[in-house]
């Protein structure tokens, strides 16, 4: 009789896990590493508690990365309908809402832990927290780890799951970067994805909490880079919302660069330009003795007026709207349509929901996430080089990569 691999899973995170259940399956013994006090923390902080888990129209392109074609064959072997399946059959029952978005019918995200803990304890799967991986050690056969404290464990395979350096909170930290280049691996440049936008401007605490159904669009060299309309949520350093996630990505990887991008926010994008200068002509004729402001009021966001309209170069926002020019029409119809903003930057990592970039994937094996510089040791998830758009594809990422990874590695 053949006697069964031990493979340890440095993280037990979404990935983590779904590598650890994946390899127990397979005939494998399995161990957990986790530093925090616990596992899946941050599992618990997804989908604003309610975890969004997949989505079923997950395609390859909503994924980015150097090379995104890396994940095509895990999201082929672990799909959208298999990872339904394996969590109804933990007892998870989901519906799909807006986006195709899939969430759990409890709508809680603490679902997940305690299926994950029942299972992880029926298949006898260790799970040792508050332990800190230092060091990673081929061996002779298989590989030493040594934690932080002195211990020491033995085993045949390793999975290295251990995230980015998004939500530090949860404990990613960036730590299996490090585990990663002492083995050889190269990382690529990283840097917060799905995370709020921080916009020039003196005038954002005055509308802090302003909400508004647009279209965000982002420029560089004024050329369109990406777009993306839905509610966008006006902050004191600029804006947050679905649309502003999902450009954020690519807005923070050219601000890293040093590079000037800008935001533009279409606040009026359900007419046309010559539709709503129709609209503003008929209501400046209707009661032009109402101040410039006031007519606007019902049109937008009563706290956007007097801030738009200042933009706009308006000097005087209390003057008869029938007095007002051509010239300033067409200044405060540009402004509803093209109001453009310089981009600062990201909130950063506290903030972020993602980490873009990662492990090199031309050095790992996309059929079976197994390192081509070291045998016997597999990445899973966040750590590696690629990333998904909003709505449930990076945690589908994380299990369809976490079951290959778990699969082959218990070979």
């Amino acid at each position: 009789m053949s006697k069964k691999n031990h493979v340890i899973v440095v993280g037990g995170g979404a990935s983590g896990i779904m590598s650890a259940i994946t390899a127990r399956r397979c005939g494998a013994e399995v161990t957990i590493l986790e530093k925090n006090p616990r596992i899946g923390k941050k599992i618990l902080a997804t989908g604003n508690g309610r975890c969004n888990f997949t989505n079923i129209n997950t395609d390859l392109k909503y994924y980015n990365g150097t090379n995104p074609e890396f994940a095509k064959n895990a999201l082929s072997e672990f799909t959208v309908d298999d990872t339904i399946r394996f969590f109804e059959e933990l007892g998870i029952a989901h519906k799909v809402e807006n986006l195709g978005k899939v969430f759990p019918m409890s709508d809680q995200a603490s679902s997940f832990l305690d299926v994950f803990l029942y299972e992880l304890e029926r298949l006898n799967i260790k799970t040792v927290c508050n332990a800190l991986v230092k060091k990673i050690i081929p061996a002779k056969k298989g590989f030493v780890i040594e934690l932080d404290d002195g211990k020491k464990y033995n085993c045949d395979k390793v999975i290295i799951s251990a995230g980015g350096k998004a939500m530090p909170s949860s404990g990613s930290d960036g730590n299996g970067y490090d585990l990663a280049k002492s083995l050889g691996h190269s990382i690529t440049d990283v840097f917060p994805s799905l995370v709020q936008i921080m916009l020039e401007g003196s005038f954002f605490k005055r509308i802090d909490g302003v909400k508004i159904s647009g279209t965000a669009e982002l420029l560089y060299k004024n050329t369109l880079v990406a777009k993306d309309s839905g509610d966008i949520l006006f902050a004191n350093y600029g804006v947050s919302g679905p649309p502003i996630l999902q450009l954020s990505r690519k807005a923070g990887e050219l601000v890293s660069k040093g590079e000037e991008a800008y935001l533009r926010i279409t606040v009026i994008d359900s007419i046309s330009k010559s539709e709503l200068r129709d609209i503003i002509d008929r209501r400046f004729a209707t009661s032009p003795e109402k101040t410039v402001e006031f007519s606007l009021v019902g049109l937008i966001n009563k706290r956007l007026i007097p801030v738009m309209l200042t933009e706009a170069g308006i000097k005087d926002l209390k003057q008869p709207a029938g007095s007002l020019s051509e010239k300033d029409r067409d200044r405060v119809v540009n402004i509803l349509k093209d109001w453009r903003f310089k981009i600062r930057g990201t909130k950063g990592w506290t903030s972020a929901q993602a980490t873009a970039g990662g492990v090199n994937t031309d050095e790992i094996n996309p059929d079976t996430m197994e390192s081509k510089i070291v045998n016997g040791l597999y990445f899973a998830g966040e750590i590696l080089d690629i990333d998904g758009q909003c709505g449930g594809f990076n945690l589908q990422w994380a299990w369809s990569s976490g079951f290959v990874a778990g699969k082959n590695a218990a070979m």
